[in-house]
C-alpha cells in the first residue's frame, strides 16, 4: 500500500504541475487540434480521400501525436527533477523508492490520456462519426492506455539520461518524426518505396491502423496484436534501461 499511497501523492503533485502549464496545454491539447484542422479543411482537399472519408482517417493519428507531444513534457519534467535535486530530496524522505519513476509515468498516462479524449471530442464537433461500438471502444481505449504507457517510459529514459531540459524534449520530435512517415496520414502506398518499406513495418503503422480499424470502421482488426506486441516490447525494454539508470544516478 506504501508504494501506491505514495505513487498517487507524488502523481498529484506532478498533474499540478501540468495542469498549471499554460505552454504544456497549448502544446499538447490545441496544437494537435489545430493540426488536425489544417490537415482536413486545407491539405484535406489535395488527398484522394473523400474529405469526410478523411476526418476518420486522420485521427488516430493526431491521438497519437496528441500523446508523442504530451510525453516530451513528461521527459521534459523529470529531467527538472533531476537537475534541480528533488530526486535525491526525495530519496532522503521515507517514501517507496519505485513511487519517484511510478508516479511521472502514472502523471503522464492520465494527462495525456485525458488529451486525447479532448481532441477525440473535438473530432467529433467537426463531423466525425464513430462506428465502434462498446467492445471496440473498450479494445481502442485500451490500445491507446497501453501505447501512452509505452511512450511515456520512453521519456522517463530520455528524461534521466539528457544533459538539460531542451535535449529531454527534443526526443518526442523523433516520435513525431515516426508519425508523418506511417499510415497516419497518408496511405502508406502512396509513399515512395523505400519510405514505405519502414511505413508498413515501424511500431506507429500497427497502432494507427488499428484504431482506425477500431474507430472508424467499428471492426477488430487482425493488427491489433502486433500493436500490443510492440507496445509491451517498448514497455519491457525501455522500464528496464530506466531503471537501471536511475539506479546507476542515484547511487
Amino acid at each position: 500500500m506504501t508504494v501506491f499511497t505514495d505513487t498517487l501523492t507524488l502523481t498529484g503533485r506532478m498533474m499540478k504541475h501540468m495542469t498549471r502549464s499554460v505552454d504544456t496545454i497549448m502544446t499538447v491539447v490545441l496544437m494537435p487540434i489545430m493540426l488536425m484542422l489544417a490537415f482536413i479543411y486545407i491539405f484535406g482537399g489535395a488527398m484522394t480521400i473523400p474529405p469526410e472519408t478523411y476526418k476518420g482517417f486522420i485521427v488516430p493519428a493526431i491521438l497519437l501525436f496528441t500523446v508523442a507531444s504530451g510525453v516530451g513534457y513528461t521527459a521534459f519534467r523529470l529531467n527538472t527533477d533531476v537537475q534541480n535535486g528533488i530526486f535525491e530530496r526525495f530519496h532522503s524522505m521515507p517514501i517507496a523508492k519505485s513511487a519517484i519513476l511510478n508516479s511521472h509515468v502514472m502523471t503522464s498516462v492520465t494527462f495525456n490520456f485525458i488529451s486525447a479524449m479532448i481532441v477525440l471530442f473535438s473530432s467529433i464537433l467537426i463531423g466525425f462519426r464513430p462506428k465502434a461500438d462498446g467492445l471496440e471502444w473498450l479494445m481502442a481505449i485500451i490500445l491507446l492506455l497501453v501505447a501512452t504507457y509505452a511512450l511515456s517510459w520512453i521519456a522517463v529514459l530520455f528524461g534521466l539520461i539528457a544533459k538539460n531540459n531542451e535535449t529531454a524534449i527534443a526526443f518526442s520530435y523523433l516520435l513525431i518524426g515516426l508519425l508523418f512517415i506511417s499510415s497516419g496520414f497518408v496511405p502508406t502506398e502512396t509513399l515512395p518505396k523505400v519510405l514505405r518499406g519502414f511505413a508498413d513495418h515501424q511500431p506507429m503503422t500497427p497502432i494507427i491502423n488499428s484504431l482506425r480499424s477500431l474507430l472508424t470502421e467499428g471492426q477488430m482488426p487482425s493488427e491489433i496484436w502486433i500493436a500490443l506486441a510492440w507496445s509491451i516490447g517498448t514497455i519491457v525494454i525501455f522500464q528496464v534501461l530506466s531503471i537501471y539508470v536511475y539506479r546507476k544516478k542515484m547511487r
